[in-house]
């Protein structure tokens, strides 16, 4: 097996965060649109509105894994939102996703976060049994709602 990195992204991953991100929204569903995603991701970048982690296999970006801040007013402190995680097909099964969770936690409990929260389609088995593994606590206080514009009926 190959070795596995992960790191927090910089500006010049880029392009490579841009296909893993294009690839990604494919998967939630979405069409293509590799210049709409490196627009999105390099905006989020440069206003430091979020925080990526990029996956390699040796020198091929095989996933990645990107934080939201925000701040939770009962605990008094910072949390992060983990938006979105993606490994690619051919990465699956090798520890990639395991390891971008295990970024994603070092880097908020140095932040000094109070949690960090996710959510998961209820049809993937497969990401709620790799949460579950990895020691994710599901819900058992909140029920999640959300509210759409009227012309637009999800997002």
């Amino acid at each position: 097996m190959r070795p596995i990195t992960v790191r927090q992204g910089v500006s010049s991953d880029l392009g490579a965060l841009a296909l893993l991100f294009d690839q990604y929204r494919q998967f939630q569903g979405q069409g293509p649109d590799l210049a709409a995603a490196r627009r999105f991701l390099q905006a989020r970048l440069d206003r430091g509105e979020s925080v990526v982690f990029i996956a390699h296999e040796e020198d091929t970006p095989v996933g990645f894994a990107q934080l939201y801040p925000g701040f939770s007013s009962v605990a008094l402190a910072r949390v992060f939102i983990l938006n979105d995680l993606f490994v690619q097909a051919f990465g699956r099964r090798k520890g990639v996703a395991a390891r971008l969770l295990a970024a994603v936690e070092t880097y908020a409990w140095a932040q000094g976060a109070a949690r960090v929260t996710l959510n998961v389609d209820k049809g993937n088995a497969q990401g709620q049994a790799l949460y579950d593994a990895q020691g994710w606590s599901r819900d058992a206080q909140f029920q999640m709602y959300h509210r759409y514009p009227d012309s637009c009926h999800a997002a």
